[in-house]
């Protein structure tokens, strides 16, 4: 069931798009994350079903047809759902993700060719500059990925640090590794890929101020200091 969907301003002409499901006990939030700028960006386009309640939300922004750019972590419904219908309404948009996923999924469902970007590459979307960061397997997905913006340091982090809850505040600076540590201990979501401590750290070196989560609230704070915390959790996880 739909109960409402709010828009926040986490972060700099960052916008945070939120519909609560009952789809656990206790609710579970559904973010996308609406980037303003000459060439707007939105992450993540929530389920096709939501796609009614994502675009009035977008509106409440800017026009929707003014996106340029939509893209997500990885291909599931709640990533890529209401792609075709964003892309119906925004004719100049350019869909994008992980040159895997593009290989794999997003070419084949896409009504428009996607852009397959690289680990590491940038691109712009007018005043700031967007990174990609290819993270395969973490927490889940051979096509997954992570976006940064390098202008306000936030860390669009997909899965990670996923949090249960309907109710949860748009940003907090309480930590919430507890949190999430706690959802992944009850539905053991992520890969355990070899090379997951490696990748956490790239993302640290990244130095994020926000990590713009996709379920729960954003954070706040010393977001390397957090992902080397995760790191250490999974790194103890698999010796015991």
């Amino acid at each position: 069931m739909i109960t409402n969907t709010r828009v926040d301003e986490v972060a700099a002409g960052i916008y945070r798009i939120s519909t609560p499901l009952d789809v656990i006990p206790g609710g579970f939030t559904f973010n996308s994350y609406l980037i303003d700028d000459d060439e707007p960006a939105l992450f993540h386009t929530g389920y096709r079903k939501l796609f009614p309640v994502t675009l009035e939300a977008i509106s409440k922004v800017m026009p929707a047809e003014k996106l340029r750019w939509i893209g997500g972590s990885h291909f599931e419904a709640d990533e890529y759902g209401a792609l075709n219908e964003l892309l119906a309404v925004a004719p100049q948009a350019t869909p994008f993700g992980t040159e895997v996923g593009v290989m794999t999924s997003l070419n084949d469902y896409g009504i428009r060719p996607a852009r397959g970007l690289r680990d590491g590459e940038e691109f712009s979307i007018g005043s700031r500059r967007m990174k990609w960061m290819y993270t395969p397997h973490v927490p889940h997905g051979w096509d997954c990925g992570v976006l940064f913006d390098i202008s306000t340091r936030t860390l669009l982090c997909g899965d990670l640090f996923t949090q249960a809850g309907a109710g949860l505040p748009p940003v907090t600076e309480s930590e919430i590794l507890t949190a999430s540590e706690g959802m992944r201990g009850m539905m053991d979501y992520y890969a355990h890929a070899t090379s997951t401590t490696a990748i956490l750290e790239r993302l640290a070196a990244l130095d994020p101020a926000l990590l713009a989560c996709q379920h729960g609230s954003a954070y706040r704070g010393d977001g390397a200091a957090l992902l080397r915390e995760l790191a250490a959790k999974i790194d103890g996880a698999a010796t015991t």
